[in-house]
């Protein structure tokens, strides 16, 4: 892996960093294919249980870096498809939780990123911006069907449109983030909450984590009968039989995601 993007691993933590300061982690193509690597290195890291997504520097992410040939090769629409997709499916398809960091700003790109995240948490001080309309572009890489889920229609239309800085405190309000924490110690704080984290149930968390991004789009039967097929499957588990017999004993269960 190039130095686009730095992995760490704290305990069953992995730390995943935009590593372009310079640009605010504006992305390129190396920077989306290194985001893939890291993805799939902590997937296939057994000892990973939970992803910190984040970016060095200032900022989460600016967005695309136009000052260094957007486009490329490709058309707009391939760019799209073939280059931010597959770290969004990267993101959405690993079983184990990520949560966004975002120090700064995410903008654009960047943006659709944050939001695509499962868990969010934001600096004091920082924003999320829809800047598209000031370029005569609109939202992409999912940005709109997330806005529309998580505002409702008026509400992510007004934003888009207006290319309104939402603050970290109004994203709290909105429901947009999860969290909030000092700008000096938002690594920290992310990293002690994805601890927590790797204390539940690994094919709990996963299980949960597909049900409802597929509960997103889905009616209600057929999320219903998801839960029974994966909850069946729960049932039957190492882990479950753990957690039970950790209950009645009065003990921290320990979970090995069998």
């Amino acid at each position: 892996m190039a130095n686009n993007v730095l992995y760490e691993q704290r305990d069953n933590v992995a730390i995943i960093s935009m590593n372009r300061a310079d640009s605010l982690n504006g992305f390129t193509t190396e920077l989306c294919e290194e985001l893939v690597q890291a993805f799939e290195k902590a997937q296939s890291d057994a000892s990973i249980r939970v992803i910190v997504f984040t970016g060095e520097g200032r900022a989460f992410s600016a967005g695309a870096d136009l000052k260094q040939g957007f486009l490329g090769d490709r058309t707009t629409q391939g760019k799209l498809l073939f280059e931010y997709a597959p770290v969004m499916m990267a993101i959405a398809e690993i079983p184990k939780p990520v949560i966004a960091a975002v120090p700064g700003f995410a903008a654009g790109i960047g943006l659709s990123f944050a939001l695509h995240c499962d868990l969010l948490i934001m600096a004091e001080g920082s924003f999320l911006l829809s800047p598209f309309t000031t370029i005569s572009l609109l939202p992409d890489g999912g940005a709109n069907w997330h806005l529309v889920k998580q505002l409702g229609y008026h509400r992510a239309y007004q934003m888009s449109i207006e290319s309104e800085r939402v603050s970290a405190e109004r994203c709290l309000e909105l429901g947009i983030a999860n969290k909030i924490a000092p700008a000096d110690t938002l690594r920290e704080v992310s990293v002690a909450w994805a601890k927590e984290l790797t204390k539940r149930a690994p094919l709990s968390l996963a299980a949960t984590k597909k049900l409802m991004r597929h509960a997103m789009d889905h009616d209600w039967y057929s999320c219903f009968t998801m839960e029974a097929a994966e909850q069946q499957k729960l049932r039957e588990s190492d882990d479950a039989k753990e957690g039970v017999a950790a209950f009645f004993e009065k003990r921290e269960p320990k979970f090995n995601g069998k």
